[in-house]
C-alpha cells in the first residue's frame, strides 16, 4: 500500500513542470522528437527527457539554448525563461522609445531610399506603423473612402482582403488572398503568445468571397517565395511584387516583430507608372521652377 502510494506521487510530479510542458508543446509544434531537439542543441537526450517530464530543472543556459534550437520568438522565449524561475532577459520597448531612435532612424532611411516605390514598416499583425510617401501615392487610385481606411493604425491585410479595400482591383485576387492568409497563418501558429493573430486570421477567414484555398487551417502549406499582384482600376494597371526585409538578429521583442515591405514593379510599364505617380505626388523640385 505504502509503496503503491510512493509509486503515484512520483507519478503525478511527472510532466507537472511548467517549463517541461511549454518545452512539449514547442518541441511538438516543430515537428522535432526529443532524439532531434536534442542533437540540435547539444544537450544528452536523456537529459532533455528528465527535463521534459519535470524530473530536472534547465540551468538558464540550456533554457536559451532550446529556445535557439526551436527558433522560438524572443517574447516566448521570456516566458520560457519564466517558467524554469529566471528572469527575463529580451526587452519590449514600444515604437518611439528614446532607445529605440538609432533602429527608427534607420528604418527611416530605407523607406526613403525606397522611392519611388511603395514601403511600409510592419509589425507582425500586419499594422502600417510607417510608410513613405509613394505608399500613399500610387495605391490611393485604388483605394475607396470606407471606414476601413480610417482606422488608425491601417492593418495591411484588411486593406487587401476586405471589399471595401484593394479587393475589388486585385485581378489575382485568389492567389494573393491564399498566400497571405496562408503567411498569416503561419505566423499565428508561431506565435501563440499572441491571441489577436488568431483572432485577425479569424475575422479575415470569416470575410465573404474568399477563395476555398485560403479557408483551410492547414498550417503546413508552403508559402509563395514571391508575392505577385496585378492591380486595375479604370486605365490604370499595375503588376509588382513584395519584398520583405527583417533586421537581421533582434535581441528586443520589439525589433523582432518588424519588417519592411516594399513593393517593386513587375514589368517597365508598372515602374513608368510607380515613378510618374511618384513624381506628381512629390511636386516640381526645388530649384526647378518655371524659367
Amino acid at each position: 500500500m505504502g509503496s503503491t502510494g510512493k509509486r503515484g506521487k512520483r507519478a503525478a510530479a511527472v510532466g507537472t513542470s511548467p517549463f517541461g510542458r511549454l518545452l512539449r508543446e514547442w518541441r511538438l509544434r516543430g515537428g522535432l522528437s526529443q532524439l532531434r531537439l536534442a542533437t540540435e542543441a547539444g544537450v544528452s537526450p536523456r537529459h532533455l527527457s528528465f527535463v521534459e517530464t519535470g524530473r530536472a530543472q534547465p540551468s538558464r543556459e540550456m533554457v536559451l539554448r532550446l529556445s535557439e534550437a526551436l527558433d522560438v520568438p524572443l517574447r516566448d522565449r521570456n516566458d520560457l525563461l519564466s517558467a524554469a524561475g529566471f528572469a527575463a532577459i529580451y526587452r519590449e520597448r514600444a515604437i518611439g522609445h528614446d532607445e529605440l531612435a538609432p533602429v527608427e532612424r534607420m528604418i527611416g532611411f530605407l523607406l526613403e531610399r525606397c522611392e519611388p516605390f511603395p514601403a511600409y514598416l510592419l509589425d507582425r499583425r500586419m499594422r502600417i506603423l510607417r510608410s513613405n510617401r509613394a505608399a500613399s501615392a500610387i495605391l490611393s487610385p485604388f483605394a475607396r473612402d470606407h471606414a476601413i481606411w480610417h482606422e488608425e493604425p491601417r492593418n495591411l491585410l484588411r486593406l487587401t482582403l476586405h471589399p471595401e479595400g484593394f479587393r475589388s482591383s486585385i485581378v489575382n485576387f485568389d492567389e494573393v488572398a491564399s498566400a497571405l492568409l496562408v503567411r498569416l497563418a503561419r505566423t499565428a501558429a508561431a506565435t501563440p503568445s499572441d491571441p489577436e493573430l488568431e483572432a485577425l486570421l479569424t475575422e479575415l477567414r470569416a470575410l465573404p468571397g474568399l477563395p476555398d484555398a485560403g479557408r483551410p487551417s492547414d498550417r503546413t502549406r508552403p508559402v509563395p517565395p514571391i508575392l505577385a499582384m496585378h492591380m486595375k482600376s479604370g486605365t490604370l494597371e499595375l503588376r509588382f511584387f513584395s519584398m520583405l526585409s527583417t533586421l537581421g538578429t533582434p535581441q528586443d521583442v520589439t525589433l523582432q516583430d518588424l519588417h519592411v515591405e516594399t513593393l517593386m514593379p513587375a514589368d517597365e510599364a508598372s515602374e513608368a507608372l510607380m515613378r510618374a505617380l511618384g513624381e506628381a505626388a512629390a511636386g516640381p523640385e526645388v530649384g526647378k521652377g518655371s524659367a
